[in-house]
């Protein structure tokens, strides 16, 4: 039988494990942020509070670990558009405390989804703004999780593109290829929940070292879905696949897609959607891939945890369902 680690607070609304699975973060309705240890990693027999504080007046929407090379630190998004990186430090031989390092957003220009990623040894953060606006940004000190720099900002398009009136976006998802990084240029996902259609589409984006810019290389949706808002993508870990996978959750289903990784004389790499699946009932919130990349487990609005696999033909199919007890 199942052995609950831990129940988490009434309120919570979004929580994150670190990339070692030893540490979660929480956030909650009314703004505050917790961090939960395993005493001894080792057993994994529960986990204890190690920090529980009131970070911002409003709900924390969002919660993500940095990459661990960078230490012990989460960004936090609220629902007022804010978001804010938190680190863990000592000072003066005093306990490990958290503490915010730097703040992103305003009223007007919201963060909805931010990620992270490492390219050519350079930390990148990857902020999707309300005004369908993507920013890059850079660590400029490794030791400073306050010293970041715009490295690039561009709309979600393939061309430019002159809309009538001010893009207004209501979520947007983010998805680094982790596979790519260190020594290479990443690339990642993303796809907007917006009034402008052209901003919608999943787009998968790589940095071209030789124009320093980033490019659109593929964009995941067939052409008679153009236009129809995305509520969440994932990519996946790949060992060894000879193309890679992504999903994405639209209003249609929950979309399996392969991209391959020989581009096109114009530089564009093929995609094929495989599977459309028929997800939750209402929006998609998060979905998550396992360290393999052949689970995906997906969360929605229906408060089911559903897991999909692929059999041995290939054919996706949801593996198990759950509901979560009170």
């Amino acid at each position: 039988m199942a052995k609950p680690l831990l129940t988490l607070d009434g309120g919570t609304t979004c929580s994150s494990w670190n990339y070692c699975g030893e540490r979660l973060a929480a956030g909650s309705v009314d703004g505050t942020l917790s961090i939960f240890d395993f005493r001894d990693p080792a057993s994994s027999s529960y986990l204890r509070s190690t920090f529980k504080s009131k970070i911002h007046e409003g709900n924390i929407v969002k919660v993500v670990w940095l990459p661990p090379e960078y230490g012990d630190a989460v960004a936090c998004i609220f629902a007022d558009g804010i978001m804010s990186l938190w680190e863990e430090v000592a000072k003066d031989s005093q306990p490990f405390q958290w503490n915010m390092c730097k703040s992103f957003g305003s009223s007007s220009m919201k963060v909805l989804d931010v990620q992270f990623g490492i390219s050519l040894t350079i930390l990148k953060m990857v902020t999707a703004y309300s005004d369908g606006y993507v920013r890059v940004y850079e660590l400029l000190d490794p030791l400073e999780l306050k010293s970041w720099q715009l490295q690039a900002e561009f709309q979600n398009v393939i061309d430019s593109v002159s809309t009538s009136g001010k893009a207004s976006c209501l979520s947007a998802s983010v998805s680094w290829n982790m596979q790519k990084g260190g020594s290479q240029e990443s690339s990642f996902i993303v796809g907007y929940n917006s009034n402008t259609s052209e901003l919608n589409s999943s787009k998968v984006w790589e940095f071209d070292q030789a124009h320093q810019r980033w490019l659109p290389v593929a964009e995941m949706v067939l052409p008679e879905d153009k236009g129809d808002q995305v509520y969440a993508v994932a990519w996946a870990p790949n060992i060894g696949r000879p193309n890679e996978t992504i999903a994405v959750a639209t209003s249609k289903g929950l979309a399996i897609w392969n991209l391959g990784l020989n581009p096109d004389h114009d530089g564009r790499l093929p995609v094929e959607r495989i599977a459309l699946l028929p997800g939750h009932e209402g929006e998609v919130w998060q979905m998550e891939w396992d360290t393999s990349g052949m689970t995906l487990a997906t969360v929605g609005h229906d408060g089911m945890v559903r897991l999909w696999q692929s059999n041995l033909n290939g054919a996706w199919h949801q593996q198990a369902a759950f509901k979560p007890t009170s």
